[in-house]
């Protein structure tokens, strides 16, 4: 790999360089050598240029599509609006011409042939449907339908997959990539006489001093190329430039894994941006443009962002003690370890992560996964010894409410160069103990950042609570009317500290569908159910045994679920609840009230089952659907709800996509938000582990046989199998961690009748 250290020589001077002496056997060999080098990076240039080409190509062709398809929809007569109404429209609508686009695709000299429309109207008829047209297409969103069949979407994700795989590659050589590629090509003219002897004989003294430093460059340039493993790189970069693109079926698969990373090439290459005020959370210029001139290192972070994500991390780091409530989905935990990172990067050691139990898991994968930092979990029984390691180690010490109270004092020489405090209003009361440690630790941190999906303009008096935290004196000036004074007012004055976005204003290819896997730990209780489960080898029970007692105080999944709920009633959208078990959903069903619709199952009768999505369908605003996923899964267009929790993976990957697919369809106008319902340590990991290696030996048999287009249920595994051989795993790892803990025992009672016998 290139590093930092390795950076290509610069130019030597002529005055010492020219000095050296060369035989023309040696400058034929450097100047082989050094054609031969930029030969490799013009052909990686060239190909990056052809990649970005292709896909904004396809990109364009998409967008046209998208714009025929949307005048084909406009009928002739809007036309009229265009031109004051003075268009006579019935003869042209008598000949044919019904859309607007007909009349776009047609020429004045066409229209004149129709007996009836002179010169004069054919020339208005065709420029208001250019108007008309240009209008349409200002304002087009563009997104990827999930339709396999589209030829012309398949192909551009098939050009944004090659291009994302080819910078993969690439990337690393941008350092060093145009210095070689115009450096080289300059020495190369410069020292191109030393190939001939009788040239260089007619050549003058300082005309040789300018070829002997060119070819000293060269030789310079090209032995670093070799040393340094840039040359293999660049033959590295050329195989991937010619490696054909991915088929179809892998595009989709893959496109339907990293939406947000192929929309985010579109951003990049294609220009596919959000509005820009809407992207900055409509800010006052002044902090916006404070925002922008942020730096944002990305040394120790491994997730790209999208624009407005980046814009976030500037906004934490520029504005110092801030809360981000963008809506859910927008990727909130990854602005915060953006900020985290650069902070790393700039010296930085140590960082706070405050949460609630239920994503504390989450948080530490994320932490880990997402950037080069450490993640120390503060949580349960390792906590003091890992409070230590934080504090002599340094990084990301992620903790919840609860725990922080009980955390030893962290020693004074040492400052919290950020704290994030997720879910923040959960502290929204200054009297609770929570909000009373979350303020303490305020006063140990130079940034401060508060994350949470609620809009905080419907709430101004909790809002003004957790500004007094942040900034007192900005609270101070919060007015309650400003709270109920409209969005842009309110946004106006709490500027400064508030950062949201909603989905519909900078995710410009909605619908789009985000999965995320949520991670709980079990509480006592759940394990409990767990391991009885597990001994029984009741594979059924073990997958339901975080809902086995019912109750959101001693269920993390309940718990969770209830609070996903919440969130999404907050922000006015309909959730679908799936389960494969009956009595998961009719726990779900009481924990949630009289608000939850169903329990739809596969013994409600069709008639039932319509009525119950109609109902849903036609509740304003906010409603919650339960559902048995076999049932819910197939048949119904449930596109009325836009976040999805799946209470437990599936037996088949494929059971999933349909149930997810009944929401994320044709007539969908929000972003669908899945969410799967995961337990640690437990018949769900497991069941991931195994249908993961499943899903890529699927992916890697698509790219080679044309059957697996149509095969998606090759990935898939028998229950019989998937269960016995997630029991097997859970038993023996059960057994391990009993030996242990028995072990444990065997040890303390050994010394402890050691000491006994000394005594």
């Amino acid at each position: 790999m290139i590093t930092s250290q390795d950076r290509a020589p610069t130019a030597a001077p002529a005055t010492t360089a020219g000095s050296t002496p060369w035989t023309r056997d040696q400058a034929r060999a450097v100047l082989d050598r050094a054609h031969d080098l930029q030969a490799r990076v013009a052909t990686v240039s060239a190909g990056r240029v052809a990649t970005v080409t292709a896909v904004r190509d396809r990109f364009a062709a998409v967008r046209q599509d998208m714009l025929v398809r949307e005048l084909v929809n406009i009928p002739v007569t809007r036309l009229r609006e265009a031109t004051d109404g003075r268009l006579r429209l019935g003869v042209l609508e008598k000949a044919g011409y019904r859309s607007v686009h007909d009349v776009y695709m047609a020429t004045p000299a066409a229209l004149e042939q129709i007996p009836g429309v002179g010169s004069q109207t054919a020339t208005q008829a065709v420029a208001a449907a250019r108007q008309v047209a240009d209008a349409v297409k200002d304002g087009l969103k563009v997104r990827i339908d999930l339709d396999p069949g589209n030829t012309a979407s398949t192909a551009l994700l098939q050009a944004v997959h090659h291009q994302d795989q080819v910078e993969r590659v690439c990337q690393p050589l941008d350092p060093h990539l145009h210095q070689l590629s115009s450096g080289l090509a300059a020495c190369l003219r410069t020292a191109v006489p030393a190939r001939s002897k009788v040239r260089m004989f007619f050549t003058g003294t300082a005309r040789k001093v300018e070829i002997r430093a060119a070819l000293t460059q060269l030789h310079q340039w090209t032995t670093w190329a070799a040393t340094t493993g840039y040359r293999q790189r660049l033959d590295q970069a050329t195989t991937e430039l010619r490696q054909p693109e991915a088929s179809s079926a892998v595009v989709w698969a893959d496109f339907q894994r990293r939406s947000p990373e192929y929309y985010g090439v579109l951003e990049r290459v294609a220009g596919l941006q959000p509005e820009l005020a809407a992207a900055e959370g409509f800010l006052p210029t002044e902090i916006a443009e404070r925002v922008r001139h942020q730096q944002l290192d990305e040394a120790f972070r491994r997730v790209s962002l999208r624009g407005y994500q980046a814009f976030g991390a500037r906004f934490a780091l520029a504005q110092r003690k801030v809360i981000i409530g963008d809506e859910m989905g927008l990727g909130k935990t990854i602005q915060a370890i953006a900020a985290l990172a650069h902070l790393k990067a700039q010296g930085r050691t140590h960082f706070l992560v405050v949460c609630p139990a239920s994503v504390l898991i989450n948080w530490t994968r994320e932490l880990t996964g997402r950037s080069r930092l450490a993640a120390y979990r503060l949580h349960g029984p390792e906590r003091a010894a890992e409070f230590s390691r934080w504090v002599k180690r340094g990084d990301v010490a992620v903790t919840t409410y609860e725990s922080l109270r009980q955390l030893p004092a962290v020693p004074p020489e040492i400052r919290l160069g950020m704290l994030v405090v997720d879910e923040a209003h959960y502290v929204k009361n200054p009297e609770t103990q929570r909000a009373r440690v979350v303020v303490a630790t305020i006063a140990r941190a130079e940034r401060v950042l508060f994350l949470t999906g609620t809009p905080m303009e419907n709430r101004a008096e909790e809002f003004r609570n957790l500004v007094g935290y942040l900034q007192p004196q900005l609270a101070g000036r919060l007015q309650g009317s400003q709270g109920i004074a409209g969005a842009a007012t309110f946004r106006q004055a709490v500027a400064p500290v508030y950062l949201r976005r909603n989905q519909e204003d900078v995710l410009t290819e909605l619908p789009d569908l985000v999965q995320a896997d949520t991670w709980i730990e079990f509480t006592s209780s759940d394990l409990t159910a767990y391991r009885r489960a597990v001994q029984a080898g009741d594979f059924a029970a073990m997958r339901r045994a975080a809902f086995a007692t019912g109750n959101p105080r001693t269920s993390a999944k309940l718990q969770l679920l209830l609070d996903l709920v919440a969130e999404a009633k907050d922000n006015g959208r309909k959730v679908v609840v799936f389960s494969y078990f009956r009595d998961v959903l009719s726990t779900v069903h009481t924990a949630l009230g009289p608000e939850a619709i169903g329990p739809l199952t596969g013994s409600t009768p069709p008639a039932k089952r319509q009525a119950l999505v109609d109902a849903f369908t036609a509740v304003d605003g906010h409603a919650v659907l339960v559902s048995q996923i076999v049932a819910g899964g197939v048949g119904l267009n449930l596109q009325a709800a836009s976040v999805v929790v799946l209470c437990e993976p599936q037996v088949k990957p494929t059971t999933e996509s349909q149930a997810v697919a009944r929401a994320h369809r044709m007539g969908q106008v929000n972003t669908v938000r899945v969410y799967r319902l995961l337990a640690a340590d437990s018949v769900d990991q497991r069941m991931l582990e195994i249908l993961d290696t499943k899903a890529r030996l699927f992916d890697e048999y698509a790219r080679r046989s044309v059957v697996a287009d149509s095969t998606p249920e090759a990935m898939d595994i028998s229950e019989t199998e998937l269960a016995r051989k997630v029991v097997q795993l859970e038993q023996e790892r059960l057994a391990r961690e009993l030996a242990v803990a028995f072990n444990s025992i065997d040890d303390s009672i050994g010394d402890s009748v050691e000491d006994n016998g000394a005594a």
